[in-house]
C-alpha cells in the first residue's frame, strides 16, 4: 500500500517526499527503503501513543511552544505535510477493541494539528459494540475522506451516517513491477522449479495460527500435511511468508516462523521451495504471478494473486477477504478458520483446481474495473491536495 501511494502520487508530483511514520524498529526500515524520497520515522506504538500523541497536543493547545516542539523530527513533518495517509488495514471492528487505542493515536496527531487526514482503502466495522461505535462516530466524521475497501465495509460506514466516504478498493491492486523487479525476484526461486510442473503457492498467516490453535487445532499441522496431499497430486509447492520480518522470533506480522514449523513437518521437502526471507511487495508479486494456483491467508498475498489473476483459495478469519473476492465475483472460495480442516481443505482446493479455467475468466473480467475503483481514491487524494 505505501508502495503503491508512493507510485501513483509520484505520477501526479514527481517532487513529492514521503515520511513513513514506522511502528517496528527504523534500522531494519531504513535499510530496506529504496526510495530517496521516502523518510522514516519512528512511530512504536508506546512511542506513538505517548510521545507524539502528547507533542502534538501541546504544539495545539499552546502556540508559543510550536517552534521548540518542531524540534521533534514527527512533529515538523506532520506540521509541513500537505497530507496524512492512514493505510491500516483493517481498523474499527468489533471484536479487535484491543487495537482500538492503536487505530485513533495513528491518526489523532495529524487532526490535533489540522492536517488533511486520509483513511486509504481500508476494511472497517462493524459498529455493533458500544464501545467501538462510540469512538468511531468521535472520531471519524473529523477525517478529510475514508475509502472503504469492498461492500460490507462500505455498508458499515454508512451505518454511522458518516458523509465522507467513497467506495474505492485495495491500493496495492496499482502496485507496479518493472521488468528489473521480475528479474531481481528470480534470484529468490530457481525458474526451473516452476518450469514444466504444476505450482501452487502457499501464504500462511500467523494470525490464521493463532485462531485455528485457540480452537484446538494444529494450524502448521494442518497445512504441512495439506501440502504433502498436494505432492503425492504432482504438484509443485512454494512456501511463501508474505508478511516477514528476518532476524527476530517475534510473530507480529511475522510469518516467518510459523513456515518454518510448516516446513519443518514436511514428509517431501525436495518438492517445496521454501523462501525463508523477507522480500519485497514487488518481489512478492512476481514469485505468486508464477503459480498456478494460490491458498492465501495473508491479505495481501490474496491481492497479489488477484492482480495476477491467479486463482486463489482464501482461508480468512474477517470480512475483508470476502469483500474484495466479491469484486471479481468470486467470493465463494473463502471460507473462514471454523471450516478448516485437512479434508476441507483439500476438497476446496480439488474444487479450484477443476473451476481454475472459469476463475481465470473472472479475474481477467473484472481487474481493469477494481483498478480502476483504487485509482478513484489516487484521484480524491489528489484533488485534496490541489485544495491545500
Amino acid at each position: 500500500m505505501l508502495e503503491s501511494s508512493i507510485q501513483t502520487l509520484g505520477k501526479y508530483y514527481p517532487d513529492a517526499k514521503f515520511t513513513l511514520f514506522s511502528y517496528i524498529p527504523i534500522a531494519k526500515e531504513q535499510a530496506k527503503n529504496p526510495y530517496n524520497n521516502l523518510e522514516i520515522l519512528k512511530a512504536t506504538p508506546l512511542y506513538l501513543g505517548i510521545v507524539i500523541n502528547s507533542l502534538a497536543l501541546l504544539h495545539r493547545v499552546i502556540p508559543p511552544l510550536r517552534p521548540l516542539l518542531r524540534r521533534s523530527k514527527q512533529i515538523k513533518a506532520l506540521n509541513e505535510a500537505d497530507i496524512l495517509l492512514d493505510q491500516g488495514g483493517i481498523t474499527f471492528v468489533d471484536g479487535r477493541e484491543k487495537f482500538l487505542l492503536y487505530n485513533v493515536a495513528s491518526i489523532l496527531p495529524a487532526l490535533m494539528m489540522k492536517a488533511k487526514v486520509v483513511k486509504c482503502a481500508q476494511a472497517m466495522g462493524p459498529f455493533n459494540k458500544k464501545l467501538n461505535r462510540a469512538v468511531a462516530k468521535l472520531i471519524l466524521p473529523r477525517v478529510t475522506l475514508i475509502v472503504s475497501r469492498g461492500s460490507a465495509t462500505h455498508e458499515h460506514l454508512m451505518s454511522l451516517g458518516l458523509r465522507n466516504v467513497i467506495a474505492g478498493a485495495d491500493y496495492a491492486f496499482l502496485l507496479e513491477l518493472t521488468e528489473a523487479e521480475k528479474k531481481q525476484a528470480r534470484e529468490y526461486y530457481q525458474s526451473e522449479f516452476f518450469e514444466g510442473h504444476k505450482t501452487v503457492g502457499i501464504s500462511p498467516s500467523v494470525v490464521m495460527q493463532k485462531k485455528v490453535e485457540s480452537a484446538g487445532k494444529d494450524y502448521a499441522g494442518l497445512l504441512a500435511e495439506f501440502i504433502d496431499y498436494l505432492t503425492k497430486e504432482g504438484y509443485k509447492t512454494v512456501l511463501l511468508p508474505h508478511s516477514a520480518r528476518e532476524g527476530t522470533d517475534k510473530t507480529h506480522n511475522n510469518d516467518l516462523p510459523v513456515c518454518r514449523e510448516i516446513y519443518k513437518k514436511l514428509s517431501n521437502k525436495k518438492e517445496c521451495l521454501f523462501i525463508d526471507k523477507e522480500l519485497t511487495s514487488q518481489e512478492l508479486r512476481a514469485i505468486i504471478g508464477k503459480c498456478d494456483l494460490f491458498v492465501a491467508s495473508r491479505f495481501h498475498a490474496m491481492v497479489s494473486a488477484l492482480a495476477m489473476e491467479v486463482p486463489v483459495l482464501v482461508v480468512g478469519w474477517s470480512h475483508k477477504y470476502r469483500e474484495v473476492l466479491e469484486m471479481f465475483g468470486l467470493e465463494n472460495w473463502a471460507f473462514g478458520q471454523d471450516k478448516l480442516s485437512a479434508k476441507y481443505l483439500r476438497g476446496r482446493f480439488d474444487y479450484l483446481e477443476k473451476e481454475q479455467k472459469t476463475i481465470r475468466q473472472k479475474l481477467g473480467d473484472n481487474l481493469p474495473q477494481v483498478k480502476q475503483k483504487s485509482q478513484k481514491q489516487v484521484e480524491a487524494i489528489v484533488n485534496i491536495l490541489k485544495e491545500n
